[in-house]
């Protein structure tokens, strides 16, 4: 039998499998918290201690040998849009610097704005295009951009994502990067295929050494760990990860609602449109909308009603029993809690006696959900040229009735369901079979 394992570098968890490349599923799925972030950093600042990323890693890794002790390969899916600065052997020069970091948000010393102002205002519409039409607050770019105006970035380092510096290290190699979490770093010209050097060095960051981009899945070096050898994989980006897993094909909407949720299409071309394109490792295009309000804004409403006590058992499972004997609701809410493309306040409102209720509230905040998928949709493919819905993600398998608003807002009943709620290790499953064929 062959087998392989398979790690997720989660934002709230580290979570591996065994994969079986000759059976149908998963087995031995277990986790390890991520690392909590570095404190005294000033506010909006967020970033992780590496040594603790990679401790946890190791940790993982040493249960699910325990589990898989004739493993023979490591496939990695990844956060993304994380940075951390590495030497040639791909050891830490600096903290890793998440995706919710802020500071791309201080008023720049111009006056002209934020630091993400600045960078936009400095890249031209071509270059926009070109790696991807995402420039946002929270992308390696706008750290980058923060740290050349400081003389804070260190010459002659690798600018290399989270996965690649995990791997670095696993492998005693220097850093590389797959083209999922090479345009993550907004940087990178999808056209090309490679970084953006003009852009790049506009911006003052020629002093860098960019990792090499090699195909994802592709093997890069072993890692011998407590006697075992594996073989390691370039990694994957966690959204594309999770839309192999649910077996996104092209004319399929993708809605994904977990902590996060993203709206996606698979196109054979790079549309244009008010959205970003990434690129897939199953081949073709992801147009997608990312950061559309969902799990996290839930948990907000769910803290709430928790806050002073509450029924005993999963406040999940209450709601879903809630919204279940709610057909409708004129109550109004808007889960904008969060911040990033959708606003960052949310509200409740329209409020009377009869419908300030758990399944009201629910019930609301679920239409809300549904509309904001469906303009996502519309902005996607104005021609509606999609065939059916795939549903991912772990909200969307927890609450049917979320579905059925999906389905109304968006005027279609054509849909499946994601097989399995793991659908990121799922994703790396099938990374796995491809890159074992190989």
């Amino acid at each position: 039998m062959s087998r392989f394992l398979g790690i997720d570098l989660g934002t709230t968890f580290l979570k591996g499998a065994v994969l079986d490349l000759d059976g149908p599923a998963l087995s031995h799925v277990r986790r390890v918290p991520f690392p909590a972030p570095v404190g005294g950093l000033p506010q909006g600042h967020c970033e992780i201690d590496p040594a603790a990323v990679l401790a946890a890693t190791r940790q993982l890794l040493g249960e699910l040998l325990a589990d898989a002790p004739d493993a023979a390969g490591l496939v990695v899916s990844s956060q993304m849009h994380c940075l951390v600065f590495t030497d040639a052997a791909g050891e830490a020069r600096s903290n890793v610097i998440t995706w919710k970091d802020q500071r791309g948000l201080e008023p720049h010393p111009s006056g002209r704005g934020t630091y993400l102002d600045v960078l936009r205002e400095s890249i031209t519409p071509d270059e926009f295009d070109a790696v991807g039409r995402d420039v946002r607050v929270g992308l390696p770019s706008v750290h980058l951009q923060w740290l050349a105006e400081r003389g804070l970035v260190p010459a002659g380092t690798c600018p290399a994502s989270l996965p690649g510096f995990v791997l670095a290290n696993l492998c005693r190699a220097e850093p590389v990067t797959d083209p999922t979490n090479a345009a993550a770093h907004g940087l990178f010209d999808l056209g090309r295929g490679d970084w953006h050097r003009e852009l790049i060095a506009r911006l003052g960051l020629p002093m860098l050494h960019w990792p090499r981009v090699v195909p994802t899945g592709s093997p890069i070096g072993p890692a011998d760990l407590d006697g075992h050898r594996l073989i390691c994989h370039a990694p994957v980006g966690d959204q594309q990860a999770s839309l192999l897993g649910a077996g996104v094909r092209p004319g399929e909407l993708s809605v994904n609602i977990s902590t996060g949720s993203q709206v996606s299409l698979l196109t054979d071309d790079r549309r244009p449109g008010d959205f970003q394109v990434r690129p897939h490792p199953g081949g073709g295009w992801l147009s997608t909308i990312v950061q559309v309000p969902a799990g996290r804004s839930l948990a907000v409403l769910v803290d709430l009603l928790t806050e002073i006590g509450g029924p005993s058992g999963d406040p999940w499972e209450a709601v879903a029993e809630a919204v279940a004997r709610t057909p409708d609701t004129d109550l109004r809410v808007n889960l904008a809690f969060s911040g990033g493309p959708f606003g960052d306040r949310g509200s409740v409102s329209n409020i009377g006696e009869h419908n300030l209720t758990v399944g009201h509230l629910f019930a609301a905040a679920f239409r809300d959900m549904a509309d904001n998928y469906a303009g996502c949709a519309a902005r996607l493919a104005p021609t509606r040229d999609w065939r059916r819905v795939v549903f991912s993600g772990g909200l969307a398998h927890r609450f049917p009735t979320l579905r059925a608003a999906v389905l109304r807002a968006l005027g279609t009943p054509d849909h499946r369901v994601c097989s399995s709620t793991e659908d990121t290790l799922t994703g790396l499953l099938v990374l796995a079979r491809t890159a074992g064929r190989g």
